[in-house]
């Protein structure tokens, strides 16, 4: 599946914007447990030093730390070091501390990446127990191994047409698919998964590391995978043309979507073909016989799998699942790893097939487990705040909506509301308005439904690789399959797998997010002066975040802008005292970068000399002089 389409999603159920998340106060950070750290460049100070945090990870330091002449432990001076607090909790914040690293010049992209694996507590190499325990393993299962677990009663699926959809670059291939068309216009849907439970037992220092970590992190220049890579990109990952260990759900769909049969077990596949979302967009839009000719039978498959993802779409639609529609971002570094471009990340409906599948599978599991009453572990999202919704709901009629959101709604009531706005333009900055409304997805060892899914039953079940609860309820399926009695056993570990997972899901959205912002500062500090149109995309107190069509985001304070501005939070927007320009989300505008500070990693605009007026009545002698205004010039060496 693709890794970046379905860590948004994530991404966007687990994040509250309501909620700033305060790192010194979710002390200890990350697998590695950091704790009482603090990342920062170090100064003189008298006979010896002090360490100033960096601003990009304010909510992780203690201020300014002081740094003895006999703690300095050799670091030079004016570099990035890791800092540890030797009095955190003195009150009166005089904080005491020693040099524990040096990380070198933040100046260098490598080491502000360094920086941010410090800062949430990731770790890019595996103890030296875990690595012991995969050096034997082989490059592929030995024929001797399949040969026995088929024996045991593991289904032979070799035979079956199979493909993998994912990314170019994708490396941790987690699922396969095949699918047949029944004669009564059913589907029948193989969703094969990465058996890695076979690989990653219980109480092995590989399974201790795979749950301390909880899920692989996807940083803008770099992988921190949850297993070693012998595991992740070779012995688990459904390669093509070799035998592979699987979980298997197949499941029997009718015409309208509803999964009606199916079973559960292990299996061993054989992949016939690593395919591209590319790759099958160019097979399902295009008439070519040469394509007809070079993939034979996929080519019939890949027309089912189109159908049958539609079907499942349409269902999911017409019971109110949320599609909430953010654009995700690329940055395209060069060999050297400097950022060369950003953009939208291209997604397709091949993206949305995959997609689909995995929903089924996942709800299709979760479904069976929960009726058994077994111990499990969920992917909830519950009901949103009802306060939040109705003010949510009061900013949407001003945009167009009829109706109203109170009290206890549903799925489709948010839905059919949303259907009912008319500007196109503001609905995807709805969207993010709409998301701060609701609760955040987390794991959980109850089953709680999942409202953004408008689906009773959910769990992860598909990317065993790279996340740890689907890894972990394999391994309670496959004890449910072996008929062992292990029932209090895993009642009493999955609610501390539950939150353990979902604060590293947290961690690692947060570290994705800095890393990525990290490369975009350092792209525009080569745009400044330059201009752009974009839209506004949200509004507080001190001003306007506005979007670029690249994705990048920056901010417009009031106090540089021409008018004076009050802020009407109750309608979400603001008004020009004099001019009466109204700024809402949604509006397209037009912006010159003024400034990056890429140690804060802020991007700040200003707006176009003569775009309020354009739209108010100020007059230029009234106009406010623009701070940095004269400075502002095209950098047409930067230009692209």
């Amino acid at each position: 599946m693709d890794i970046r389409q379905e860590k948004r999603r994530a991404a966007a159920e687990s994040f509250s914007y309501d909620e700033p998340r305060n790192y010194a106060d979710l002390a200890p950070r990350g697998p590695l447990e950091v704790k009482n750290r603090v990342v920062g460049v170090l100064l003189p100070n008298g006979e010896g030093g002090i360490v100033v945090p960096d601003k990009a990870f304010k909510e992780t330091n203690f201020g300014p730390v002081q740094i003895d002449r006999n703690n300095l432990n050799g670091a030079p001076f004016k570099m990035t070091v890791v800092c540890e607090i030797l009095n955190p909790e003195n009150q009166f914040k005089d904080f005491r501390g020693k040099i524990v690293e040096v990380l070198g010049d933040m100046g260098n992209g490598d080491v502000r990446m360094m920086s941010v694996l410090r800062a949430f507590g990731l770790s890019p190499t595996f103890p030296d127990a875990v690595i012991d325990e995969v050096k034997d393993l082989p490059v592929n299962p030995e024929p001797s191994k399949i040969d026995s677990e088929i024996k045991k009663g593991r289904k032979d699926l070799r035979d079956l047409l199979t493909i993998t959809i994912d990314g170019e670059d994708a490396k941790d291939l987690d699922d396969a698919i095949s699918i047949e068309t029944l004669d009564n216009g059913c589907f029948r849907l193989f969703v094969h998964i990465a058996d890695v439970s076979d690989y990653v037992k219980e109480n092995t220092a590989l399974d201790d590391e795979a749950r301390l970590r909880g899920t692989s992190v996807y940083l803008v220049d770099r992988v921190i995978p949850m297993l070693p890579p012998k595991l992740s990109n070779g012995l688990c990952s459904l390669n093509p043309n070799v035998d592979r260990l699987t979980m298997t759900a197949e499941m029997y769909v009718d015409p309208s979507g509803k999964t009606y049969d199916g079973d559960i077990y292990e299996s061993v596949i054989r992949s016939d073909r690593r395919m591209s979302y590319n790759e099958c967009y160019k097979i399902l839009t295009e008439e070519s016989q040469k394509d007809h000719e070079e993939y034979g039978a996929i080519v019939p498959m890949l027309i089912s799998m189109k159908r049958l993802a539609e079907i499942l779409r349409r269902m999911r639609a017409g019971r109110g699942a949320i599609n909430f529609d953010f654009p995700e971002t690329d940055v395209i570094l060069d060999e050297n790893g400097k950022p060369v471009d950003v953009m939208p990340h291209q997604i397709t409906f091949t993206n949305g097939i995959i997609e689909q599948f995995m929903i089924c599978a996942n709800e299709y599991v979760a479904e069976k487990f929960a009726k058994m009453k077994s111990p499990f572990v969920y992917r909830i999202h519950e009901d949103p705040d009802p306060i939040k919704l109705a003010r949510f709901s009061r900013v949407a009629r001003s945009f167009g909506a009829v109706g109203r959101l109170s009290g206890k709604v549903s799925p489709m009531d948010v839905v059919m509301f949303m259907d009912t706005i008319n500007d196109d333009s503001a609905k995807p900055m709805l969207d993010q308005v709409l998301l701060r409304s609701m609760a955040k997805a987390c794991y959980s060892s109850q089953n709680l439904g999942h409202f953004g899914l408008a689906s009773q039953f959910y769990c992860h079940f598909t990317s065993p690789i790279r996340r740890y609860p689907d890894l972990y309820i394999h391994r309670i399926i496959k004890s449910y399959l072996h008929g062992e009695n292990k029932v209090r056993h895993y009642a009493g570990l999955v609610q501390s797998v539950s939150e353990h997972s979902s604060e590293m899901e947290r961690n690692s959205i947060d570290a994705e997010r800095v890393s990525d912002a990290i490369k975009i500062c350092e792209y525009m500090k080569d745009h400044i002066g330059e201009h752009y149109e974009g839209q506004i995309t949200s509004i507080i107190p001190a001003g306007v975040f506005v979007m670029l069509p690249s994705t990048i985001e920056g901010f417009i304070p009031f106090r540089t802008m021409s008018d004076h501005y009050i802020f009407d939070e109750r309608m979400y927007r603001a008004v020009g005292a004099r001019g009466g320009l109204k700024l809402m989300i949604g509006m397209k505008v037009r912006v010159v970068v003024a400034s990056v500070d890429d140690e804060a990693n802020k991007i700040d605009f200003v707006f176009e000399e003569g775009f309020e007026r354009s739209f108010g009545k100020i007059k230029d002698s009234d106009k406010k002089r623009q701070p940095g205004r004269r400075k502002i010039k095209r950098n047409r060496k930067g230009r692209r």
